[in-house]
C-alpha cells in the first residue's frame, strides 16, 4: 500500500520529522494502564478536530525527535518531563500528508496534572489501554483521496473517533505485543 502513495509523496512534498508521545499511566496504584490522547480544536487549520496522540514536528531548536515529543506535549497537555520515562520506540509511521513520525512510548509518573493548551487541544481525555488492544475495536475503512483508494484504521471510542495516524499507530503498537 506504502508503493501506491509513494509517488504522490515525493511529488507534493518531502517528508517532514515529527514525534508523538504514547503517554501511559495507572489512573491508581495497580490499576490497569491508560493513554492520553487530545482533541484537536475545530478551528485548527491542520488536523482541527481530529483525535491525536500528543506532539508534533520537529524544530531545529530540538535536539533529537525525544526531544520534539517532550516539548510538544509540554506545550500542548503540560507534562513536564520531569513526569515522563521513555519506554521505547514504535516502528516509523509515513502519513499521507508527508509526516515521517517517531512514536514513542512513554510511562508518565504519578503526581502529573494536565494543563491544556486551548489554542492546540481542544480536550483530553484517557482511554482504557484493554480497550486500544483488543482487535475487536479496530475498524478497517477507507475512502477516495487524490485519485486513489486510501485505507485507514479507526477505534471508535464511545463519542470520539479515533483514525487516521493515531489509529495506525495504536494499531502497530497492537502489532508489536500480540503479533511480535
Amino acid at each position: 500500500m506504502l508503493a501506491s502513495r509513494q509517488p504522490i509523496l515525493a511529488h507534493d512534498e518531502p517528508l517532514r520529522a515529527a514525534s508523538v508521545l504514547l503517554p501511559f499511566f495507572a489512573p491508581t496504584e495497580g490499576a490497569p494502564p491508560e493513554l492520553w490522547l487530545v482533541r484537536r480544536p475545530d478551528d485548527m487549520r491542520m488536523h482541527g478536530g481530529q483525535v491525536a496522540l500528543p506532539g508534533g514536528k520537529y524544530e531545529p531548536e530540538d535536539t533529537d525527535l525525544l526531544s520534539t515529543a517532550l516539548r510538544e506535549a509540554e506545550e500542548e497537555i503540560g507534562l513536564e518531563r520531569r513526569f515522563v520515562e521513555p519506554v521505547g520506540y514504535l516502528d516509523l509511521y509515513l502519513t499521507t500528508l508527508g509526516y515521517r513520525i517517531v512514536p514513542t512510548i512513554t510511562r508518565v509518573k504519578p503526581g502529573f496534572q494536565l494543563r491544556l493548551n486551548r489554542d492546540e487541544v481542544d480536550d483530553a481525555f484517557e482511554v482504557p489501554l484493554a480497550f486500544l488492544m483488543t482487535p475487536e475495536n479496530h475498524q478497517r475503512h477507507s475512502r477516495p483521496w487524490n485519485g486513489m483508494t486510501r485505507t485507514f484504521y479507526a477505534m471508535p471510542f464511545g463519542e470520539r473517533y479515533i483514525w487516521g495516524a493515531t489509529a495506525g499507530i495504536l494499531r502497530n503498537l497492537y502489532e508489536r505485543i500480540y503479533q511480535g
